[in-house]
């Protein structure tokens, strides 16, 4: 498994005083007296993943409640990024330690690897690596949108892939509607503003300025402002490289008296003296270089009143153009490229708006076809995936009941900014597509479907609920999957098949169950206990790892307070063995039921 929670710490929050879970790999539960604080776990995990930190479950008498957690990621990209990003890092093994702090006045603070970070990057870690399932998530499953989600994750890349071809085209069609709209609407205004970037365009390449032609033209205009200065300071420097121009033996220059020092010390007998000779000949050729470029600056500079004024009246232009559209040219530049840009979407003529529509209408019928694509991908899978639900269905002590699911095409009027025609009726085209996605569950034979949670108890909500994640566990995403009183509801019989279900689970995720049933608890990898006890008034729990003969005491315990008598402890043994003989038992080959296929509409 590549990537777990291998371990938490929780202190201060709610009975919990401080408590360190050392979780399992595949199978851990957690259980313990009603009160003793089972749902704290629950809710370190929230905390842990970012969720609403609320102040009454910090400890009384304490000041802040604290969440500690190791996560090992075991290489996983997307986790690994998220730690990157924020800053933080990954240590040498492979795993990173999440940090959440909520105080008695409401303040909440986030860390992860050792640095501070907002809480919503432990809730993007989250999403990577836990799937919390309690009642709340129960609730979710009612809704279309996330029912919808359940079939696109069944179904992987036969629904992701048309799915991602679906949004391109969308993407597109939507913006051509957009403009059409706009350039219809704003006609009169487009037109305006079509006039005034066209005066500016004009007026910008009436003048057709170059890039950084201002900065240019500024060092010109000094140059020639200061002629008589240049040219004096160029002859000074000329005549003291090269020497007077009229040859006075008087004023020879740089040139002239380093050919003097050069003949000196060659004619030395002196080897020393002699091998500064060369370096005096460097010292000549480089002289000689800047005395020719000083000549050749010298004949640049002519005093040229005419040029004068013709560069300064083309830095008047230039500045008209800055004034009114940038700071510069190079801006001015950038302006008419805009401006240029802007009008090819202002033609409101009747000739550009009839292109506009023909391509609507165009990428419409190429949408209707991408959604017809991804809805009869969604028909199949619906089909499969209910099926495969009612198969486990059939496990849970609800051997009569059936899932159907329904692919419905939402159909509106012309109405909907957003219709297209599918099949020769207009749809909603929605960023997911064009279906309604609905579970129905039909109680028994004879029993008409209804939605979910009007024909499901709150325990066989449960059970629908698990059956769905135990076919779904090839997609699933994280690795960690908790379930917070999964088995409300059930016992008997029903019990040990969720046990053992969430026990097939734990062979490919991490498994994380709080419950007050033996049934389900037998079939754990690891077994924790919330111990709660009073010392001077003060209500605190703990957590700790049971060993094999604690687990016979603490199962006798939950079926019925019995963990004193033989019986009970006879009883709680004899699940132990089953538990331990199912998991080792090699899989079963799966029959599946038989479930309608549910044509789109």
């Amino acid at each position: 498994m590549d990537v777990v929670l291998a371990e938490m710490r929780i202190q201060g929050l709610g009975v919990i005083e401080d408590a360190l879970l050392e979780l399992h790999a595949g199978f851990t539960v957690v259980t313990g007296e009603t009160g003793a604080g089972k749902t704290m776990v629950v809710s370190g995990l929230h905390l842990l993943s970012g969720g609403r930190a609320e102040v009454s479950k910090v400890r009384t008498g304490m000041l802040k409640a604290f969440v500690e957690g190791r996560f090992e990621l075991g290489g996983a990209e997307g986790a690994t990024r998220i730690v990157t990003d924020a800053g933080a890092e990954v240590d040498e093994d492979g795993s990173v330690i999440a940090l959440r702090a909520v105080s008695v006045d409401g303040r909440s603070r986030a860390h992860l690897g050792g640095r501070s970070v907002p809480v919503g990057v432990l809730a993007d870690l989250s999403e990577q690596l836990i799937a919390v399932h309690g009642q709340n998530d129960q609730l979710r499953l009612l809704r279309p949108a996330e029912q919808r989600a359940v079939i696109d994750r069944f179904a992987g890349e036969a629904v992701t892939e048309p799915l991602e071809r679906y949004r391109a085209v969308r993407d597109e069609w939507l913006a051509v509607v957009a403009e059409l709209t706009e350039r219809s609407t704003r006609s009169r205004e487009m037109a305006q503003q079509a006039d005034l970037l066209r005066h500016g365009l004009a007026e910008i390449d009436a003048v057709a300025p170059e890039p950084g032609e201002d900065t240019e033209l500024t060092e010109q205009i000094k140059r020639l402002a200061a002629v008589d200065e240049l040219r004096g300071a160029a002859s000074a420097a000329h005549a003291a490289v090269a020497g007077s121009p009229d040859g006075d033996p008087d004023a020879p220059g740089a040139l002239g008296l380093i050919g003097e020092a050069t003949r000196h010390l060659t004619g030395s007998e002196d080897a020393v003296l002699r091998e500064l000779g060369p370096r005096l000949d460097e010292a000549s050729v480089l002289l000689s270089e800047v005395g020719t470029e000083l000549g050749s600056y010298l004949e640049t500079l002519d005093a040229d009143p005419a040029l004068l004024e013709k560069v300064l009246a083309r830095q008047a232009d230039l500045k008209r153009l800055t004034r009114k559209y940038a700071a510069d040219v190079d801006g001015v530049l950038a302006w008419a490229d805009d401006a240029r840009r802007r009008m090819s979407t202002m033609d409101t003529s009747e000739e550009a708006l009839a292109e506009l529509a023909k391509r609507r209408d165009e990428l419409a019928v190429t949408l209707a076809e991408h959604a017809l694509t991804l809805s009869e991908a969604r028909v199949e899978a619906a089909a499969e995936l209910a099926e495969a639900i009612t198969a486990e269905m059939s496990g849970l002590a609800m051997g009569q009941a059936e899932i159907e699911i329904t692919v419905e095409r939402r159909t509106v009027d012309e109405s909907d900014a957003h219709a297209v025609k599918v099949d020769g009726r207009l749809v909603h085209a929605g960023p997911d597509g064009v279906d309604d996605v609905e579970l129905l569950l039909r109680a028994h034979n004879g029993a008409p479907p209804l939605p979910v949670h009007k024909a499901a108890s709150g325990g066989e909500l449960s059970r629908v609920m698990l059956a769905i994640e135990v076919v779904l566990a090839h997609a699933d995403t994280v690795q960690t999957l908790v379930f917070d009183e999964v088995d409300a509801g059930v016992g008997g019989r029903a019990a040990v098949e969720i046990g053992r279900r969430l026990a097939r689970l734990a062979r490919s995720h991490q498994v994380l169950v709080v419950t007050h049933l033996p049934q389900v608890a037998a079939f754990a990898d690891q077994h924790l206990v919330v111990d709660k006890g009073t010392s001077g008034g003060v209500t605190r729990s703990g957590v700790r790892v049971l060993e094999q003969s604690e687990r016979v005491v603490e199962l006798a315990r939950m079926l019925a307070g019995m963990e004193s008598t033989e019986t009970g402890r006879a009883h709680a043994e004899e699940l132990l063995a089953v538990a331990e003989a199912d998991k080792s038992a090699p899989d079963k080959p799966k029959t599946r039921r038989g479930g309608k296929r549910k044509k789109a509409k």
